[in-house]
């Protein structure tokens, strides 16, 4: 344990300061290992004053009714999403209005009861259900088709909007006052929630309806901005406008940055969090983390998948899908592990370690074959930056194995759209080095941090 952690328990010990583990900033110090070796320095009864000064300090809200509530005078330890800011002072319009909710598993409260339930047993009127990619209850694999159905549990109708139909039509919002968007978005341009968000927010424009935004973190931080700003004739449903890879943005931020930016001019309200900052990654939330696809079981899986997401577009490597570490490998079957570990540890990327790996996937690309990869461990999400690693480890790739292994495949279309851009591809063929690539889009990254500035929340 650390020497400050040390000094408190020793004071609490001797003077008898409990009520110092109700602090946010002694239960940050406490978490974790350092909480679990308390009873190695405190005695029995000591130790049980100090649980319950733990416990009463943690208490994440209290609970009137059903449903959670907070007092207008708390300062909860963790970050208040928009759907407890709603839920905590619902808007008397939204409480009259027959509501579509657009959402999937990651819509929940942070003692995680699902939106559903929280907004009906606070007196909401939900008229329909929208699903994205995956579905309303996240079951349906990448890149499938959503069916529309009755939903079995609440008997609402829900409504696809990754089938046919990949924007709401007038049919579907009949009968629906106001279109409600809670989805748990990780902060990359081909991540398929905000494109579906940017073209429900059209179609509400064109109904005159309002369009609310619940606002929630962005895992990857409100600071890191990467990558090139899609370019129009890359413009696809994962790359829907001209915001860059990594955008640094949170869901209701971007929302206002669409609505003016791209002059979709819908009645936007965004129900904004309280409690967050844009220094923060998820940890720093203090939320729990509900898988927001199939594949991104973890927070960090998120940021994994900023690194190796455009690169498995290609189908000429792995990514990880179809192994127990979606997203963390970077493989195939004609690579050395050790080769492109040293490669790429030789680089001294920060935040970040390369080690050799062998895996056989179980299913998805290669499955059945054995794969010689790297896993990516991050060591310090703060350092880390998932761009300039992505564009490195392309460049490992290509030294080490020729353009031809990576870029020989019919699916050149496919990784140009997730880039937003050519220029990814095109500078690595023709030999450029990273710092090259990566200062190719600074000059669009500097205009669009500019932009962005009258767009943020927080």
């Amino acid at each position: 344990m650390g020497r400050t952690c040390q000094l408190l328990l020793s004071r609490i010990g001797s003077r008898g300061d409990a009520h110092l583990l109700a602090l946010p900033q002694t239960r940050g110090l406490l978490r974790g290992e350092a909480m679990r070796t308390v009873s190695c320095f405190a005695g029995a009864a000591t130790f049980a004053a100090l649980l319950a000064a733990w416990a009463i300090g943690c208490a994440p809200i209290r609970r009137a009714g059903r449903h959670a509530q907070l007092p207008p005078e708390a300062h909860p330890p963790y970050t208040v999403t928009g759907l407890e800011s709603l839920l905590r002072e619902p808007p008397a319009d939204l409480r009259g209005s027959r509501l579509g909710l657009i959402t999937n598993p990651t819509g929940v409260t942070s003692d995680l009861r699902q939106n559903v339930d929280a907004l009906t047993e606070a007196g909401f009127a939900l008229a329909a259900l929208f699903g994205p990619e995956h579905g309303v209850r996240g079951d349906v694999e990448g890149g499938a088709k959503v069916d529309s159905y009755v939903d079995w549990r609440t008997g609402l109708p829900v409504f696809s909007l990754y089938g046919t139909h990949r924007k709401p039509t007038p049919e579907m919002l009949r009968g629906v006052d106001a279109l409600v968007f809670d989805i748990q978005d990780i902060g990359i341009r081909p991540y398929t929630y905000i494109s579906t968000m940017a073209l429900a927010m059209e179609a509400a424009a064109e109904l005159n309806i309002p369009f609310v935004v619940l606002d929630r973190p962005n895992p990857l931080g409100g600071e890191l901005v990467e990558g090139p700003v899609l370019e129009e004739q890359f413009r696809s449903f994962i790359g829907i406008h001209p915001i860059p890879y990594v955008h640094g943005l949170t869901v209701g931020e971007l929302a206002r940055f669409f609505n003016e930016e791209f002059g979709i001019h819908c009645r936007l309200r965004v129900i904004p969090m309280q409690g967050w900052k844009r220094s923060y990654l998820w940890p720093d939330t203090q939320l729990p983390w509900v898988p927001t696809s199939p594949h991104i079981p973890h927070w960090l899986s998120a940021l994994y998948c900023a690194t190796t997401g455009a690169i498995g577009e290609l189908g000429t490597v792995s990514e990880g899908v179809g192994t127990p570490s979606p997203f963390e490998l970077i493989g195939a079957p004609w690579v050395d592990p050790y080769q492109l570990a040293a490669e790429l540890n030789r680089r001294q990327l920060p935040g970040v370690r390369f080690r050799p790996v062998t895996v056989r996937p179980f299913y998805f690309r290669f499955a059945g074959q054995t794969v010689g990869a790297v896993q990516i461990h991050i060591l310090e999400p703060k350092q880390f930056r998932p761009v300039e690693v992505q564009i490195h480890i392309l460049h490992a790739l290509v030294k080490l194995y020729g353009p031809d292994r990576l870029f020989q495949t019919d699916r050149i279309d496919a990784f140009d759209k997730a880039w937003g851009t050519d220029r990814v591809r095109t500078m690595l063929v023709a030999g450029a080095d990273p710092a090259a690539i990566l200062s190719s889009w600074q000059e669009e990254l500097a205009v669009f941090r500019q932009k962005r500035q009258r767009y943020l929340l927080y």
